[in-house]
């Protein structure tokens, strides 16, 4: 069970972090983990809360075409997704199936296999860029690795580095290992107003006021609204994405695929849709059907399996699709870190972040994910 608890004292958070998903969870807890007093404000489940639709996945291999320090933030964190299962199952009780065998991306046409290949050489070839491995697999090799595929899987790439989690566990564990850090976990307050005032900040809402010496706007799509009231930028909009979840059957799919994964309870998630719809969280049966009809094609085992819920949610997107991390100028000891990936990342945000933030800085690692390179123009 989740424990919560609720301070009467106006000043009492060392830290004060924004936003509840995921992303904030994780930097809450590593903040904790230093021996901060950490205030956390969570808007509820009635936010657009990207957490809800995540996939679970620790991928590696198609991140960073365009930002090479992208896929080795990437990586890093997928390095350190081991010690960050043991943290949490030694600190909260529970197990997030963390599982790193590999993951595939399945190609249905040869057009479709040569566009991956050609967009892997362009990652690689970037200045700068870190080396990962991956192997581009004919259908033979495919079939050979992955006996359950259908003749329609032309062919693949597979990457070692990949893996992925159990989502609703995650969160859990997140918040739970927060719990048991002292973690002041508050539900349901909606942060209307923030001001740098005093050598800290204070922080206010409809349910009353709360003052901290740091502040960290992890509230996904609400960073667009929050951070220009502390002197930063967070121009993120909202994409569309929708998900199936089939019933429990036997274990047939050992690896991750980028729009395909079982479960470690026997379900099976498919989720590959990309929609710039604004907020709409409407389930669109057209695009579910595609969805189903491009796994049945990959794996045909899938045609016999009922479908037991469908939802959409959506994920926190800035216009270059890399993630922000930033400290204000105008108000030090205010950040923003905003990512559409915050499952892969989760282990950075706890164990390299949190750590900086707490000293009253950013870590080397993020210095290319300020807002400002959305303002230089593109180079040919």
């Amino acid at each position: 069970m989740i424990h919560v608890k609720h301070s009467t004292s106006a000043r009492e958070a060392d830290v004060a972090v924004v936003g509840g998903g995921v992303v904030g969870s994780a930097i809450a807890l590593g903040l904790a983990r230093e021996g901060a007093r950490v205030a956390l404000l969570d808007e509820g489940d009635g936010a657009f809360r990207a957490s809800r639709g995540n996939f679970a996945l620790i991928w590696v291999q198609s991140k960073g075409l365009g930002m090479p320090a992208y896929a080795g933030w990437s990586r890093k964190s997928a390095d350190a997704w081991a010690g960050l299962a043991a943290l949490l199952r030694e600190e909260s009780g529970l197990d997030v199936a963390h599982d790193q065998p590999g993951g595939f991306m399945l190609c249905l046409s040869q057009a479709e296999l040569e566009a991956r290949v050609d967009a892997m050489k362009r990652l690689h070839n970037q200045p700068m860029m870190q080396d990962f491995r991956y192997e581009v697999l004919d259908h033979r090799e495919t079939k050979k690795r992955m006996p359950a595929i259908g003749p329609d899987v032309v062919g693949a790439l597979y990457s070692p580095h990949d893996g992925h989690v159990n989502s609703l566990r995650l969160f859990r564990a997140l918040r739970e290992a927060g719990a048991r850090r002292g973690v002041d976990y508050r539900p349901s307050q909606v942060v209307t107003r923030l001001e740098q005032r005093g050598g800290g900040f204070r922080i206010e809402g409809d349910w009353g006021v709360l003052e901290a010496r740091r502040i960290v706007l992890a509230a996904g799509l609400g960073n667009a609204r929050l951070a220009p009231m502390v002197g930063l930028e967070a121009p993120v909009t909202p994409s569309k994405g929708q998900i199936i979840v089939t019933e429990k059957t036997a274990p047939f799919l050992r690896h991750p695929v980028v729009t395909v994964r079982q479960t470690d309870e026997g379900g099976v998630m498919i989720g590959d849709s990309q929609e710039d719809r604004g907020f709409d969280t409407i389930v669109a049966q057209p695009v579910i059907t595609t969805m189903a009809e491009r796994a049945v094609r990959m794996f045909p085992a899938l045609a016999g399996l009922n479908v037991v819920r469908t939802w959409s949610a959506l994920r926190v997107m800035t216009p270059d699709g890399f993630p922000i991390y930033e400290q204000s100028r105008a108000c030090p000891g205010a950040f923003v870190a905003t990512c559409h990936s915050g499952v892969t990342l989760a282990a950075n945000h706890v164990f390299t972040l949190a750590p900086a933030i707490l000293r009253g800085e950013l870590p080397v690692d993020v210095a290319d994910f300020t807002a400002g390179r959305l303002h230089v123009p593109a180079h040919a």
